[in-house]
């Protein structure tokens, strides 16, 4: 298997969001499921519909990741313009009866970072290997 940051970035994070969009069901029990203020997972807010967008973004990660380093970057490149462009439209969201995955100010800027890393490592994260980065 050939390791690259795109890879490791894929299987990481992809990994990361399934947990978290699957923990986020046990908060959300009693929550509508495009409820608009949504629960708190520590300070991000998430309703059904927000957890079952961590689990396909997740599954869309490691999906790129297994699929070698071409399509792991593609679909970081994908996974990171697509958050950023939630997390610059979600700041107009906020308390809007438009917010139907329930966003906060938290989750706008856990996005634009995300987004950052994502495309990042997208647009150069294979210019090194990660074996003799760490």
């Amino acid at each position: 298997m050939d390791r690259s940051w795109n890879r490791i970035f894929g299987w990481a994070f992809g990994v990361v969001y399934i947990v978290v969009g699957l923990v986020g069901f046990l908060v959300t029990r009693n929550v509508g499921f495009t409820a608009t203020q949504g629960k708190l997972l520590v300070v991000f807010a998430i309703n059904p519909l927000h957890n079952l967008v961590h689990i396909a973004v997740g599954a869309l990660l490691v999906i790129g990741a297994t699929s070698g380093v071409q399509g792991a970057r593609m679909v970081n490149g994908i996974v990171g313009a697509v958050y950023l462009l939630v997390g610059i439209v979600g700041i107009f969201l906020v308390n809007s009866s438009a917010n139907i995955i329930a966003l906060n100010h938290p989750d706008n800027i856990l996005h634009l970072v995300t987004a950052v890393i994502a495309l990042g490592i997208a647009l150069r994260g294979d210019s090194f290997e990660p074996s003799k980065a760490m």
